[in-house]
Formats: C-alpha cells, structure tokens, sequence
C-alpha cells in the first residue's frame, strides 16, 4: 500500500536540503573559538534557547508512548507522565539550578566537577566518571533512536529501517558537525515552526472530528477503552486500565512518588549547554519559562492523536469484543506455535504479528480465520497491527495508525517531517553536548591541553562521528535494545541521583562521596538488572500497594546515599578556597551554614531572601506548569467545568510565580567566575 505521494516525497527532501544548508552557512561563525562551538559565545537570546529546549524534549518513541496513555485515560493520563514526560524538573531548572550552573562560567557538567570540588585527585576523576556517563549514556540514546525512527520512517517509504536511519542520522550528523550549538539552535528554531504546524493540523482534524460526532465522547471512549469519566482532569485514587497496564491502577499514588522524584532529580539538574550558553542568569529563568509554554501546545497535539484513535478503533471494531477474540485465535493456532513456540514472549508479539502479515502463505488456516466476516474481515492485515499480547487494543501503535488512516496524502509528508524534526532536535542537541564533554574534558585537558582551536574542532568532528557509528552498531545488533536503555537510565539515573543532589546543597559533601556514592549507586542498578531475584526480596520490605518499579529505584537511591555520606567522612573535605570560591558565586541554599556566617550580614540577608523565594516559588510554579498542559486538553474534549477549575489554579499558580519569581530575578550582570581561580587547588 503507498502511503505518501509525490508532494509528500518532495516535502521530505526540501526539509533535509534546508537542514544542511543552515548548518553549512553557520559553519564558519561557529568555528570562531571553543565557544563559540560549543556554546554559542554565549550570545543567543533567551528565547532562542528556550524554543530549542523545547524542540529537544520531543521524539517520537515519547509521543507515542504518552499517547498511549491519554488514549485509554484521557487528560489524566497525564498524571502518569509526571515520571518524565511532563518534564516537572523544569520547574527546579527555572527557578535556581539553571543559574546556579551558569555562575560557575563553566562550559561543561564534567568541568563544573572541578569548580564545586578543586583539581586534586578527586575533583578531576569526578569530573571523568561525568564525561564517561555522558559519553556511554549518549551511544544508548543514539542505540535506540536509531533503531526506533528507522521502523517509524519505514513505515511510509519502501526503504528498510536501516537506510531510513542512515539517512535521517547522516543528515543530522552533517549539520551538528558544521555549526556546532549555533547549528542545534537555530535549526531546532526551524524545526519549531515545523512542529507548531502539525499541532494546528491534527488539533484542526480532531475538532473537525467532534463537530461531526452528536454522540457522546465519555461513552464512546468507555466503549471503546473501558475508561469511566474519559474527559476528567481529576486525578483519581484508582482507575481502570487495560490488561497489561495494571500496575498503573493506583493513579493518584503512582503520580505523587513521580512528583516526589522530579522535584529531587531537578535539584540536581541544570547542566545544560543552553544554561552555560546563555547570556547572564537572569535569562536561564526566562528561558525555561518559555520551554516550559512551548512544551504546552504537545499536549492537545497528542490529545488530538488520541480523540481521532477513539474513532478510529470504533470504525474498525464496531463489536470491541472482536479483539479479544483474535488474540485467542493467534494464540491458540498450531502454525503460530509451531513458527514461534508455545510461549511467545509478549516482546516478541509484534515482530510475530508482523511476520503473519507479510507472508499469510505461510499462516493459511491462520489468515483464513483471522479474514472471516465474524472476526476481522477482509482488512485483516491492517487491524491486527492494532491487537495486543493480552487481546485489548495496542495503544502505542495509535498515533501511527491515525497517521495512516486519519491523515490525507498531500499532509502526511508534513506530518512525518514534524515528527523527524522533534527526533532530529533531540539528535544535535544531545551529541554536540556530549561531544563538548570529550573534547573539553578529556581530549583538552589530558591529552592536548596546547591544541589549537581548529584541532579541537576537528577532533570534535572525529568524536562525532566514532558515536554515530557507535550508536549504529549497538542499534542493529543489540537483541534487546529496550532492555539496554532501560539499564543506562536505571544507572545513570537512580545511581548518580544522590551525589547530583548533594553537591549542591551540603558543604561537607566532597569530591570522595561523589566517587563512592556513584560507583554504590551504580552497583545497586546492576546487581537490581543482573540478579532480579534481588530486587524481589527488597521488594517484600515494602508495601503491597507500592509499585515494583518506584521500590526499586527507592532502594537504589538509598544504596547511592550510603555510599555518599561513606565517602564523604572518608576524605578530607574540600580545600576551603575552592568551596569558598564556589558558595560565593553559586550562593545555594542547604547545609552552608559555616560559610554563609563568614559573609558579611547584608550579603547573607541577600542570599537567603533569593533562596526563600526559590523555595516559596517551587509549589506556584509545578501547579502553574501541571494546569498549563490540561488546559488545552480539556478544551479539545470539551469538559468546559473542569476547565474552569482548572484556570482557576493556573491562574493563582502564575500569580505566585510573578510574586516570588518573576519579580526577583537578578539584574543582568556578568558572570566573572574562572575555573583559573581554583585551577591550582588541591582537594
């Protein structure tokens, strides 16, 4: 079946064209000096960065995913994105580890290990072990959307999945190597607009859609889903899902450790390349505050993805009961098990499908059944993509499938475009900071601390493209990519949580905690990955009620936070001049209290007015962002009461922000911090 026509081919490669072009144009700017490569000269404009922050956050396997689950909860699946989708460490990046990391005038997370723990020993291996993490995490990110935009991109161009990824990566690739950040930018700025385009359609198609419809939507989507109050923002205590989807019952707990967890894992954050690329501090805030509106118009654009895919599934299984039916058959045929076992693992339950699709002589009696009038009828092949392992709708296979069949030919290459764009933004954005990290960290100040600017340059160039290559392999030979990025999360994430925190709010906390608490953290992941066994005796000390996935990285963490405090008693805290160095010009708040009484009173009362007001801001700020994403899905399925309430909150949560936030933000000053300052100090 063709998918596209020719405008939609033709949209495809003008968008790759005017990729390369941008980037090649900005090439010789970008080459200027380290940072203007890296960094941009720090002289972008805030909202530049913030829209390429939003552009960078989207990609398709994510879309997907959170479609998903507003598919089969409707606005309150939101609730269960608070585990990342709803990105809630924006709201901490926005009000102080955003300008908390650009003080240090450092141009790495990896660099700023030396400015928080001096250069001895410990302050640079830590600042290794944090370019090594970069690194090793960013070839499993390029691992699995490689393999992940190759099968997506393939479903509308006759070219296998991997030549649609060599191509959509080489393109990439070409313009992250000639303009550096000033390429992730601004091409993240073209591809902005493009994603804003698509949000206008697919919002312009579903409330075509509604108008249509004289029914009701909360009963079409129980009929359809099994979800009662469909259009509710209300976070209930529990909810129906979907076999296969249990352990998300408990909605309103689920959100709140997932709550807990951003607000903990964003005071950590901020070490990003648009922080220590912006002007001054005053505009990491402004920054975030426009990623975070530019964020928003994702949610009605998924929201819309799932209203069609509730017509969509009743059009195709006007008896729901039809579903089920078919899992039973596939299940139970003899030349089913006899191709894949009797005890196909629900991993491989697509790639099986898949196969009965493509070659139905194989599965006659099979296919024979499946065509029947009582069953899925003649667009068999097309409606079995739909059915899951456990006989319920597949809701991650929704947004494509609405793409297919909801999306006329002429806008689909538009469609496609938008979503490759969302993906390709993610791309240049995680490899040029990942190759500043080698460069900067390792390549500069191990092994060429005398290299020209043009030798860096194109030793980034070799980096770059050794990743991509790297990224390739691992993609297309790992058996189990899902299992592998699932364990480099669980590593770098629940294991490097607590030494990511403390450096920020304890004064004793030395360059040794973060050594031990990183490699106790990172033990605990791997034994939890290698021996799960292990995580099910943990898993008996905590309640019945509390997930399986939230206990383990509460365990992990805990594990990460002994070897944290061990450490850091172990060794000499850090030399008093770099701390000193360092809590003057970065001014947190925490445990810093024998360094807060030898400022003079008036700076103290400075400080602590600043911190107080991040503090009071945190609550405002989370509900103004949490109401800023349901505002728009409530308009498009039309619950106009919940709306109401909702703006209500919105409102007060803004009103707070501009009270404790907005209002106090620093002046414009330069940042005069050199890491020169604390270069000669021994921890």
């Amino acid at each position: 079946m063709q998918f596209l026509n020719a405008f939609d081919y033709l949209v495809i490669v003008i968008y790759f064209v005017c990729l390369l072009a941008l980037g090649f144009i900005l090439q010789r700017k970008a080459s200027a000096s380290l940072e203007d490569y890296f960094l941009g000269g720090k002289k972008l404009p805030w909202w530049a960065l913030g829209a390429s922050g939003m552009s960078s956050m989207l990609d398709v396997a994510g879309t997907m995913l959170i479609v998903s689950f507003l598919f089969m909860l409707g606005p309150r699946g939101l609730y269960i994105e608070f585990r990342g989708g709803a990105v809630l460490v924006l709201a901490v990046m926005l009000l102080w580890v955003g300008k908390w990391n650009r003080r240090s005038n450092c141009m790495t997370g990896a660099e700023w290990m030396v400015y928080r723990f001096g250069d001895g020993i410990g302050g640079q291996f830590a600042r290794i072990v944090t370019a090594i993490a970069v690194m090793v995490g960013m070839v499993g990110g390029l691992a699995y959307m490689t393999k992940g935009v190759g099968l997506f991109l393939s479903m509308f161009v006759p070219l296998e999945p991997l030549y649609c990824a060599i191509i959509m990566i080489s393109v990439a690739t070409l313009y992250t190597m000639a303009a550096g950040f000033y390429g992730v930018v601004y091409t993240d700025l073209f591809q902005a607009f493009i994603i804003f385009g698509m949000v206008i359609v697919i919002i312009v198609l579903a409330v075509s859609k509604l108008a249509g419809f004289d029914g009701n939507l909360e009963a079409l989507a129980e009929q359809v889903t099994g979800t009662q109050h469909w259009t509710s923002a209300a976070p209930a205590a529990h909810v129906q899902m979907p076999r296969g989807y249990e352990s998300y019952n408990l909605l309103l707990m689920f959100a709140f450790f997932y709550l807990m967890k951003n607000v903990l894992l964003g005071m950590g954050l901020g070490q990003d390349s648009k922080y220590y690329g912006a002007r001054n501090e005053r505009e990491c805030g402004k920054l975030t505050f426009i990623w975070t509106w530019l964020m928003m118009f994702r949610w009605p654009m998924m929201m819309s993805f799932a209203v069609l895919g509730l017509f969509m599934v009743r059009d195709m299984f006007p008896d729901p009961a039809v579903i089920e039916r078919a899992a039973q058959v596939v299940h139970a045929s003899p030349e089913f098990t006899e191709v894949f076992g009797p005890d196909l693992e629900k991993s491989k339950w697509d790639d099986a499908l898949a196969r009965v699709m493509r070659q139905p002589e194989r599965f006659p009696q099979l296919s024979a059944t499946l065509s029947a009038d009582d069953l899925l009828g003649e667009e068999w092949q097309t409606k079995l993509k739909l059915v899951s392992y456990e006989g319920t709708v597949n809701p991650e296979r929704i947004m494509p499938a609405v793409i297919v069949h909801h999306i006329p030919m002429g806008l689909r290459g538009l469609l496609i475009i938008a979503l490759l764009a969302a993906s390709m933004s993610t791309f240049d954005t995680n490899v040029n900071m990942s190759a500043a990290y080698f460069v900067r960290d390792i390549y500069q100040r191990y092994w060429r601390p005398a290299a020209s600017n043009r030798e860096l340059v194109s030793m980034n160039y070799v980096y770059i493209v050794v990743i991509v290559i790297l990224g390739f392999v691992m993609g297309y030979s790992a058996t189990s990519i899902n299992n592998i990025w699932a364990w480099l999360m669980m590593g770098l994430g629940a294991g490097m949580l607590v030494p990511g925190m403390l450096k920020f709010y304890w004064w004793r906390f030395n360059a040794g905690g973060v050594v031990v608490g990183t490699v106790f953290g990172l033990v605990g992941a791997v034994v939890d990955r290698v021996f799960p066994q292990v995580g099910v005796i943990v898993n008996g000390f905590f309640p019945a009620w509390f997930p399986t996935e939230l206990s383990g990285f509460v365990y992990i963490t805990l594990i990460g936070l002994a070897g944290a405090v061990l450490g850091t008693f172990a060794s000499r805290p850090t030399h008093p001049k770099v701390l000193e160095n360092f809590y003057r010009t970065t001014r947190p708040f925490g445990l810093w209290g024998p360094l807060r009484r030898k400022l003079p009173p008036e700076e103290q009362r400075a400080i602590n007015r600043e911190n107080r007001n991040d503090i009071i801001a945190l609550p405002f700020t989370l509900l103004w962002q949490i109401t800023l994403f349901l505002l728009p899905m409530l308009a498009i399925v039309g619950n106009w009461s919940a709306f109401g309430w909702t703006f209500a909150l919105f409102a007060i949560g803004l009103a707070g922000m501009y009270v404790f936030w907005y209002r106090e933000l620093p002046p414009p000053r330069p940042v005069t911090t050199t890491m020169v300052d604390i270069a000669e100090q021994r921890d």
